[in-house]
């Protein structure tokens, strides 16, 4: 019975703090809410996209070649009489699972990084950084494409090069959350009973610092779509049949773009769309969870007011 009862109360608090986290992004932070809205769409239309696509996004409509927006084709077709509002659907779902699959490879990365550098220390944590300062030196978007021309491009490739190269440069935040936790006195108490490192670890390192590795999650989901777009668009991405809004606003679309812009608009107004609507949530998320972000306001954005007793101390 108490199991049952300790079930109930967990399952009511992660209730609560969902329900309260939500209204407290819907009072506080409204380009958030219009971000989160934003994101809902964008992960909808991924999921169903199979049901909202009108056409299959490589069918070909060979009479309706470059036709602008109507009735049939309500964004157009391109140079190949292709459905643009049925590939910018489809690849919605490619954005989404690179943004999602790259983003949680980054996670591991970087936690398995930063908590082991964080907690070691010494000589490990020094080779450590020294290997991240070398990774960072290189420009992020060269570096990819070195290593997708070798490893060669597709959407397994794709994720795995985004998700290992943004989480060896995200992990100097996780090893930096790492040594300010392991530093408190129930870590220290644990380490005196003699509880091993895995233990420590996972019961109480990584429960601590969920906060910035939940963030981080977040936004670097808008950062990496943009980048896999960005290679997409220079021929080193997802490559065809698969659709990405890159490589649509690639090859044909640069030839055919001042005759029928609508080739480049419509995936380019996605792209960005979804892009600010994912950063906007991901920073309102921020904001909401690091409770070190507050200052002086309160918990729904009121300045605390201070008893004259306190005030009086503080002179």
């Amino acid at each position: 019975m108490a199991d049952i009862k300790s079930n109930k109360t967990a399952e009511k608090k992660r209730r609560s703090f969902i329900a309260d986290l939500v209204f407290r992004m819907t009072t506080e932070k409204p380009l958030g809410t219009a971000g989160l809205i934003i994101t809902i769409i964008f992960l909808a239309t991924a999921i169903f996209a199979n049901y909202l696509a009108p056409y299959a996004p490589n069918q070909l409509h060979g009479l309706s070649a470059l036709k602008g927006p109507s009735l049939q084709f309500w964004l157009g077709t391109d140079n190949l009489g292709r459905d643009l509002l049925s590939r910018i659907i489809f690849g919605a779902r490619v954005s989404v699972i690179v943004g999602l699959g790259a983003s949680v490879v980054a996670s591991a990365v970087e936690i398995t990084i930063g908590v082991l550098a964080g907690y070691i220390g010494g000589t490990f944590d020094l080779v450590v950084q020294r290997f991240v300062d070398a990774v960072m030196c290189f420009p992020g978007l060269i570096l990819m494409m070195v290593i997708i021309s070798l490893v060669g491009a597709g959407v397994m490739q794709t994720i795995l090069v985004l998700g290992i190269t943004w989480g060896i440069t995200g992990s100097r935040l996780i090893r930096s959350a790492t040594m300010s936790i392991k530093e408190n006195m129930y870590v220290q108490a644990a380490v005196s009973v003699g509880s091993s490192t895995p233990n420590i670890i996972f019961d109480h390192i990584i429960p601590n610092i969920m906060a910035p590795i939940i963030v981080q999650f977040t936004t670097r989901i808008p950062a990496i779509i943009l980048t896999e777009a960005s290679l997409s668009f220079l021929g080193f991405g997802i490559p065809p049949p698969a659709v990405s809004w890159g490589a649509m606003l690639s090859g044909s679309a640069r030839t055919y773009m001042y005759k029928d812009p609508w080739m480049a608009f419509w995936p380019g107004l996605a792209l960005s769309l979804v892009v600010y609507g994912v950063s906007m949530f991901g920073d309102a998320l921020r904001d909401l969870l690091d409770p070190r972000l507050r200052g002086g306001i309160g918990r729904y954005g009121t300045k605390v007011k201070r008893k004259p007793k306190e005030i009086a101390i503080q002179h």
